[in-house]
């Protein structure tokens, strides 16, 4: 152990390979690493179980270790991620428009989150996404109305940090403007400093002004402002964000393993410049971190020896970070019972066009598009509520490219519900959805994504805006005419 190294490790969030936390990651943490991000790869094999064997063997050693993950709800779901979220996302969310709703939503993540020993939540995504045609974020937004992003964002923050739980408002300065995905290339935003100011920068302004923990860049350019991306550019995360708007928590960047990020240099040099731009804490991404570690504090020796990154700013960094893990050291869980509110807000946010379906069982037919990779492989879809409702006649699913006159669907009237789930212009889905009702007056159409998949004229469509679990089960109460009993993590 050596100053540096403590330094360099209280300033880095690695994930980890497997299911129990390994033997590098304990020596690490020994030697002052700030903590862990859960992702997928560990959390399909926990089971839902990450207090048992994560948390609370980690905190024995390390009481104050951060914990991160993402729990946004609805589609991003880290914490239920074997069986989909208990809470819709920011869209269905933003769709209501019920700030207060949206704060009692954030209070129940955060009590769940708790009792996982969960610290850090990378959420929520304040992100204003302008269009159906910007398909990047989806569903994460909560509206393309500046305005409204600003104060969902700004409930969503306070709900969270209310009982101890640190939010991180992201992707600063905003990618909700964006048409590709940071995680394979770099996406930039077409929009003057004037658009950038009036559209994008509320939400932040409005998540500092309520006091956000956290603040995640985001890997985008944004031309007419910098010509660096932000997680690099001194003029979004020293000028603006920390000057302009005041902000004097921890800023984190998104994810190092992103191609947007690495652009070439490797994850050392991309910690090196981001910690040079003003970055305090560097979130590495889902693989094992060992390696990357080393790598990270081999650039830092580097740069610290040619001066290009100087001792007093890690030290400014890994204090903002000690801040951050002190805040977190007594979370409050809620007096009141909050475990119905999911369920409340996803029925609020369900949409009808057309005639009301009659209550019935149903033939499930779903449309299966490849998941992104920031919602992984987390379960959705519709036959799983259906059939808790004891409302499931049978089902089937259709992968991408497959064409519909291959599937053999139950003849006669069969009450049908077609799902769909796109974030953008799918012609594969348009195509099939209307070959699938064609010849099925009362078929239905369930839309859990961003867009909306243009349906033959006539059709019943229910929008439900996420696909969260919570999501599905609203869908399945209306299309089943019974109400659940109780909280999908009840009986699921």
């Amino acid at each position: 152990m050596d100053t540096v190294s403590t330094l360099v490790n209280s300033c880095l969030l690695p994930a980890y390979g497997g299911k129990r936390p390994p033997d590098w990651l304990l020596r690490e943490l020994d030697d002052g690493l700030a903590g862990i991000v859960l992702y997928g790869a560990n959390l399909g094999l926990l089971d839902g179980r990450i207090r048992e064997i994560v948390t609370e063997p980690l905190r024995a050693r390390h009481p104050d270790m951060v914990v991160a993950l993402d729990e946004e709800g609805g589609d991003i779901t880290r914490a239920e991620y074997h069986r989909g979220s208990n809470y819709p996302g920011n869209l269905a969310l933003g769709v209501v428009d019920d700030v207060e709703l949206t704060g009692q939503v954030a209070q129940a993540i955060a009590a769940d989150l708790i009792d996982l020993g969960v610290t850090v939540n990378l959420a929520p995504c304040v992100d204003v996404c302008p269009g159906f045609d910007m398909p990047v974020l989806g569903t994460r937004s909560f509206h393309s109305d500046p305005a409204r992003v600003a104060a969902h964002s700004r409930a969503f923050v306070t709900g969270l940090q209310r009982h101890g739980v640190a939010a991180t408002a992201k992707h600063f300065p905003g990618i909700g403007a964006t048409r590709v995905d940071s995680h394979y290339e770099l996406p930039s935003v077409d929009a003057s400093e004037e658009l950038f100011r009036a559209r994008d920068l509320p939400p932040f302004a409005a998540c500092v002004e309520a006091g956000v923990q956290a603040v995640m860049t985001g890997h985008v350019l944004v031309a007419g402002v910098d010509d660096v991306a932000a997680t690099f550019s001194r003029t979004f995360v020293t000028g603006i964000l920390r000057e302009e708007l005041g902000f004097d928590g921890v800023v984190v960047s998104d994810a190092l393993d992103m191609k947007a990020a690495q652009a070439g240099l490797g994850f050392g040099g991309a910690a090196v410049r981001a910690w040079q731009a003003g970055v305090d804490l560097m979130i590495l991404g889902p693989m094992d971190g060992e390696d990357v570690c080393r790598e990270i504090h081999d650039a830092a020796r580097r740069a610290l020896k040619d001066g290009t990154l100087t001792l007093s700013r890690l030290e400014e960094a890994a204090q903002r970070v000690v801040r951050l893990r002190e805040w977190t050291g007594a979370p409050r869980r809620p007096e009141q019972d909050l475990s119905g509110i999911g369920p409340a807000a996803a029925r609020r946010a369900v949409e009808v066009r057309g005639e009301p379906p009659e209550p019935a069982a149903w033939y499930v037919v779903e449309l299966r598009p490849e998941p992104s990779i920031s919602c992984g492989t987390v379960p959705w879809g519709l036959t799983g509520a259906l059939r808790r409702l004891d409302r499931l006649l049978g089902f089937c699913e259709i992968a991408p490219g497959t064409a519909a006159g291959e599937q053999v669907l139950p003849g006669g009237e069969v009450p049908l519900v077609v799902v769909v789930r796109a974030e953008s212009a799918d012609p594969w889905q348009t195509e099939t959805v209307a070959a699938l009702v064609a010849d099925r007056p009362g078929a239905v159409v369930v839309d859990m994504g961003f867009g909306d998949t243009p349906v033959p004229a006539g059709r019943t469509v229910v929008k439900t805006y996420g696909a969260g679990l919570v999501n599905a089960v609203a869908a399945a109460e209306l299309l089943g005419g019974r109400r659940a009993g109780a909280a999908p993590r009840d009986w699921w």
